[in-house]
C-alpha cells in the first residue's frame, strides 16, 4: 500500500525526532523513526533516524536509486568495513549490502533519493576532514558530495556562537539535520535530532547563540516524488 509522510514539497517540514518514539523494522534489534516516507513501508522513498541494537543485523538487500548514510552515533558495519559516528557513506543505485553492529549505532538514513548511474561511491571518516571557511562569517564546512550533472549537494556545516545569516534562501529546497548544539529562526528553535525541510525558494532567518553543527543538503527536492494532497 503506497503511503505518504511529509510528502508535500511544496510545504516546510520540521520534525524534531526526540519527540517520537522507535519503531520496529522487519529485523530484530533495527528500530527507526521515519521523518519522510512516499510510497511503499518497504520499498518507497524515506528519509528516517535508524537505531541498530548491539549485535543486530539487516538481511543482505539491494538499493535501487541508492542510499546515504551518516552514522551519527557508535560504529555501523557491512561487507566494505567498520564505520564509525562521522562516517558518510553515498552508495549508488545497483548498491547491495547486509549491513550489522557489534555494540549498535544510530544513523540518519535517506532511501532511493540517488538516481543516476554514473553517480560517485562515497565513503569518507568526516573526523579525519579539517573544517573549512566559507565566505559567510563564522561557517565553516567539510563538503560531503557535490557532482556534475547532479543538482544535490551534501556537506555538515559548523556554525560559530553568535552567528547571524539574514534571510536565507534555498533556491532549489534544502534539508537540515541538527548534529550538536541549536540554532533559531523566525519560526522557532531546533535542538539536536531536529529535522528540517524547505520547498524550492523556501526562506528563513537562521541565527545561533551558543553554536551548532548541521548535515546540510541542498538541491535533493529534484529527486524526490510529491506526495503531497
Amino acid at each position: 500500500m503506497s503511503k505518504a509522510l511529509n510528502g508535500n514539497l511544496k510545504e516546510s517540514v520540521v520534525v524534531d525526532t526526540n519527540e517520537m518514539s522507535w519503531t520496529e523494522s522487519k529485523s530484530a534489534g533495527v528500530w527507526r523513526k521515519r521523518l519522510h516516507l512516499v510510497g511503499s513501508e518497504e520499498k518507497g522513498q524515506v528519509t528516517s533516524i535508524v537505531r541498530y541494537d548491539a549485535s543486530s543485523s539487516f538481511p543482505a538487500h539491494d538499493h535501487p536509486k541508492g542510499e546515504e548514510i551518516l552514522v551519527l552515533s557508535g560504529v555501523f558495519s557491512d561487507e566494505r568495513g567498520d564505520w564509525p559516528a562521522g562516517s558518510y557513506l553515498l552508495s549508488p543505485q545497483g548498491f547491495r549490502h547486509k549491513p550489522f553492529s557489534k555494540d549498535g549505532c544510530e544513523l540518519l538514513v535517506k532511501l532511493r533519493q540517488y538516481p543516476g548511474d554514473e553517480r560517485k561511491t562515497i565513503a569518507m571518516d568526516t573526523t579525519a576532514m579539517t573544517w573549512k571557511a566559507i565566505a559567510q562569517p563564522g561557517v565553516t564546512v567539510k563538503p560531503m558530495y557535490a557532482q556534475a550533472g547532479y543538482t544535490d549537494t551534501m556537506s555538515l556545516e559548523r556554525w560559530s556562537k553568535k552567528t547571524d545569516f539574514g534571510v536565507v534562501t534555498y533556491e532549489e529546497g534544502a534539508e537540515i539535520y541538527v548534529m550538536s548544539g541549536d540554532f533559531e529562526d523566525e519560526h522557532g528553535k531546533y535542538t539536536e535530532g531536529c529535522w528540517l525541510r524547505f520547498p524550492e525558494g523556501g526562506q528563513h532567518s537562521p541565527k545561533t547563540e551558543e553554536g551548532c553543527a548541521i548535515y546540510l543538503k541542498r538541491g535533493g527536492l529534484n529527486y524526490l516524488k510529491y506526495g503531497g494532497s
